[in-house]
Order: structure tokens, then sequence, then C-alpha cells
């Protein structure tokens, strides 16, 4: 759903991310906000307030907020107590109450503010743009003092201004990168549709989302297991992969490369440790492996298209 300029909270991530790549092609500056341990600073008395707007039952009222208040206990089987905020993370109902309670903190009071801006949030993840760097610098204080008023703060070390113009036309001084539900938003090298390459403004998988794929490849270890069959590794790993692909490879999926040749990488270490006649040589267990993976579609992402991985 969506009025002239804001955007509501999108039903996708994906959804989202395409929103935000039409928006940046229109306005140059973004304003990338991240709010401070959001789960654990929400009001239960404004919360609670949202709530009864939309809730008349009294005893669906009373049982959220016996929900909200239960304390939690620790690893160390301590009972913390809540004082007055905070939603569990992970719980259930947890994103339905943030995206009810952002609606009234954010949405309505930014389109009743600043109702020509364009802005898209996807559960506390927002992204405002704007047109002017002063325009940008300006709604910035506004909503800070806006979070203060609704006992939430703004992550001063994550939040900042960013210049989504191209290379060309931008000061060196000036950030011109942000990361938005695990994709990078930067100048890119683009193709238009005659062929030509020109130089845009777009997203691709960020660094920190390949790191965390990578250290989880690394985390399993799976070239030391030497008592399973390179099928039984593609079962294990498959279901990973194409949930990475269906993912992150929504936007110039090609980006997924340097993670697949980290993937492969290990897989011929593991037939190195599991063939005797390919221990001594790294040359002739990357022969198996090229072999192997010309004349074969084991892996998810080799019936994908990531064949030159």
């Amino acid at each position: 759903m969506k009025n002239s300029y804001g955007y509501r909270p999108m039903k996708s991530a994906h959804q989202a991310l395409e929103q935000v790549r039409q928006n940046v092609w229109k306005r140059d500056w973004v304003i990338d906000m991240d709010i401070k341990g959001f789960f654990d600073e929400v009001s239960h008395e404004l919360l609670m307030k949202a709530l009864r707007r939309h809730v008349p039952e009294k005893w669906v009222l009373m049982y959220i907020e016996r929900w909200l208040e239960s304390p939690i206990e620790t690893e160390s089987k301590e009972l913390v107590y809540r004082s007055g905020k905070g939603t569990p993370q992970g719980g259930v109902i947890s994103p339905l109450l943030a995206n009810l309670f952002l609606h009234y903190v954010f949405d309505k009071w930014l389109e009743r503010t600043y109702p020509t801006l364009m802005f898209v949030r996807y559960a506390d993840d927002i992204i405002v743009h704007c047109k002017t760097e002063k325009e940008a610098e300006q709604v910035l204080e506004s909503i800070k003092t806006r979070m203060t008023a609704c006992q939430l703060r703004l992550h001063e070390g994550k939040t900042k201004i960013v210049n989504c113009k191209k290379y060309k036309n931008q000061s060196a001084s000036k950030t011109n990168k942000f990361d938005f539900l695990g994709f990078s938003f930067q100048p890119r090298t683009s193709r238009a549709k005659s062929g030509e390459l020109f130089l845009g403004y777009d997203c691709a998988i960020s660094n920190s989302s390949k790191k965390k794929i990578i250290s989880e490849i690394r985390s399993t270890k799976f070239q030391r297991w030497t008592n399973r069959s390179i099928d039984q590794i593609a079962e294990f790993f498959n279901a990973k992969i194409r949930g990475w692909i269906n993912y992150f490879g929504k936007f110039r999926k090609y980006e997924l490369n340097s993670v697949f040749r980290i993937f492969e990488r290990r897989i011929i270490e593991w037939a190195r440790r599991r063939y005797k006649r390919l221990r001594k040589s790294f040359i002739k267990a990357s022969k198996w492996f090229y072999r192997f993976k010309k004349n074969n579609k084991l892996f998810e992402h080799w019936s994908r298209g990531f064949t030159k991985a």
C-alpha cells in the first residue's frame, strides 16, 4: 500500500528493495536510519495505546500486556523483569507489534510532517529519500526529536546521510553507500538496453552478508567430512544454497560468484582428503573437480547458472 509519496511497510524484503532502487534514481539523498535497540526499547505504554485503537477486546489486550511484562529467563536460570519497555526478540507477535508501533511513531507522523517525502520501511529498517542534502539534514534532526518523544533513539554511529549521485557529480567527502536488508546500494557499472555501459546507482549483496555466508560455510568444516560422499555434502548444502540464491540473487546475482568460489575450493580440499590419489596434488584434485562439475548438476548453484564460479 502506498500514498502519492511515502510507502507503507512492505510485504516482502524484495519489494522493499525494489522500491528503494526506484527511489534512489529519483532522489539524490538518503537518510539511512538505525534505531538503537528497537525491540528492547519499545514503550509498553505507547504500544498499548496504539493497540487500543485496533483491538476492542479487553481480554486480548490483557494477555498482550501480560506477555509484554513477562520476565526473561537467562542461561543461568535467572529471571530478568522488564521495566515497562521491550518486546521479546523472536517472539511470535513481536514483528506485528513492532510494525503497529512504528506505523504511528514514524509512518503517520512522517506523512503528516513531510507529505512530499518518499520513504520505505521494512520492520525497523527505514530509508528516507530527500531531494537535497540540506533537506536531509533538517529531516534527520526532526526525526531524532520525534524518536526521543516516543522513547526511542537513533544509533548515532549507524545513522547517516548518503549521497546517491554518480561519482562524477559528487564530492569525495560525501558518503555514497548504504546497506539495506543485506544489500549494499552504491554507484555501480550498469548496462543499458542498447548494450552500452554507464555508471548508475544500484544494489547487490553486501560485503557483510557475504562474510556471514562464508562464515557459515567455514563453520561446518565440511572439507573434513571424508566419511561422507559428495552427494551427501550436496544434500546438506543445497537447501542453504537455494535460500542464498533466492534472496541475494534477486539483484546482480553474479556477485555471489565470489562466495561459491570459496565453497568450491573447500570441495576440492574435501576431495584431496577423501581420495588417496589426489592427496598430494592440488592441481590433480582441481582437475578432478572441474571434470565432475562439467558433467553434473549436483549442487544447486550449478543448476542455477553459476557454472563459472
